[in-house]
């Protein structure tokens, strides 16, 4: 077993870190201070990179490389602003997988070589007002008339809501309750009845668009249909691959605070030494790394042993629980060691602190992946409606 990057992927890993370095700081900064999202061109010139859909088929627009592959470009470029790596989580490890995997031949033509170019971001529309963590109590609905789709109903909490191009609903598209009634439907941004509410403004993920959807008689065609009812399974499988982007932010973010508090601490003075000559310091600082490296280690794990198709649900959710856990004790000690510099809005600490709480709720909170760990461990799924 080794645990090593490969050659090429030390040269990808090198090429990537370059470019982010020297051609994002500036588009990161601006989008902090404004909170809009990366511009089309930049969508485009990482088409022209070969960093969207990293690891979607070649035959579809994508480089055909590994998930590992896609986890080393992601982290390269969410190391500098979880913002400017958002379309590129979306490509490699959000909903355009699920399409690379369900989706009809005529679908993946269409879809995949426009997310790859960067000319459209899909987004996933899950959670509804009543329906986040208990997603299978979801009211969308998506009625089968003849060759359409019609869809009523709302979402919540979708990330790139109002400014994606292209979104995977989850709907009931029967009268069945529970996951046997759940499909999937693909519905493009300025479709009649598809409108948006007011946009949110979140305590991080600036950049980041969210907001209300409304879907009032929106009509899809049945060819845009990814998973008719019953697929709720399908949908999820996929999602394990989604958990392992959310690792990946969740890892790039610690890993840039840390990087940062650790020069800090060699350069910054106190009594006469640089703070890290003091043993509490070097402590802290050997604490954060062993995090860092089990994080890094077991998203490895996972994506590595998907290669043949999709993560397990128990590696997927320990990768990211561990990970998110471990982005929020790691910029909240970079924090501390740093004082009020860490505070202040000069330095890029105060900054990560807010983007690594997101993690931990998104994609499935903490606790949720503590139950699906259990679950994968005994082999059954657990009722939580059960009195």
């Amino acid at each position: 077993m080794d645990f090593n990057l490969s050659a090429d992927q030390l040269a990808l890993q090198q090429s990537v870190r370059q470019f982010a370095q020297t051609e994002l700081p500036e588009i990161a900064k601006k989008i902090e201070e404004t909170d809009e999202p990366v511009s089309l061109e930049l969508r485009q010139k990482f088409g022209e990179l070969g960093y969207l859909g990293v690891n979607l088929s070649e035959e579809y627009g994508g480089a055909g490389m590994s998930h590992h592959d896609a986890v080393i470009v992601l982290e390269e470029i969410a190391k500098i602003s979880i913002a400017v790596a958002f379309p590129i989580f979306e490509s490699c490890f959000g909903p355009s997988l699920a399409i690379a995997h369900f989706g009809s031949e005529e679908m993946k033509k269409d879809v995949l070589p426009k997310v790859c170019s960067g000319e459209i971001v899909v987004a996933v529309s899950m959670s509804e007002p009543d329906a986040g963590s208990a997603l299978t109590d979801l009211k969308t609905h998506g009625k089968v008339e003849g060759d359409k789709v019609i869809l009523n109903g709302s979402k919540r909490w979708c990330s790139g809501a109002g400014h994606s191009e292209t979104y995977v609903v989850y709907c009931r598209m029967d009268g069945l309750a529970g996951a046997k009634g759940i499909g999937a439907v693909l519905v493009s941004k300025g479709a009649p009845g598809f409108t948006f509410g007011k946009r949110d403004h979140h305590m991080g993920f600036r950049g980041v668009y969210s907001a209300d959807m409304y879907f009032d008689n929106v009509e899809v065609s049945t060819k845009d249909i990814l998973v008719p009812a019953g697929g709720f399974g399908k949908l999820m499988d996929a999602f394990d691959l989604e958990r392992c982007g959310n690792t990946t932010m969740s890892l790039a973010v610690a890993q840039s605070a840390f990087d940062f508090v650790l020069d800090y601490c060699q350069q910054r003075q106190q009594f006469g030494k640089p703070l890290i000559d003091f043993q509490a310091v070097q402590i802290q600082i050997a604490e954060m790394k062993m995090k860092l490296e089990a994080a890094r280690l077991l998203l490895y794990r996972a994506v590595v042993n998907a290669e043949r198709g999709l993560p397990s649900i128990g590696e997927s959710s320990i990768a990211k629980c561990f990970a998110n856990e471990t982005v929020r004790e790691v910029t909240g000690k970079a924090m501390q060691l740093m004082g009020g510099y860490g505070y202040s809005k000069e330095f890029p600490i105060e900054q990560k602190m807010r983007d690594a709480w997101g993690w931990g709720i998104a994609g499935g909170a903490i606790d949720i992946q503590k139950v699906n760990i259990t679950s994968a461990m005994v082999g059954r799924r657990f009722n939580q409606r059960s009195k």
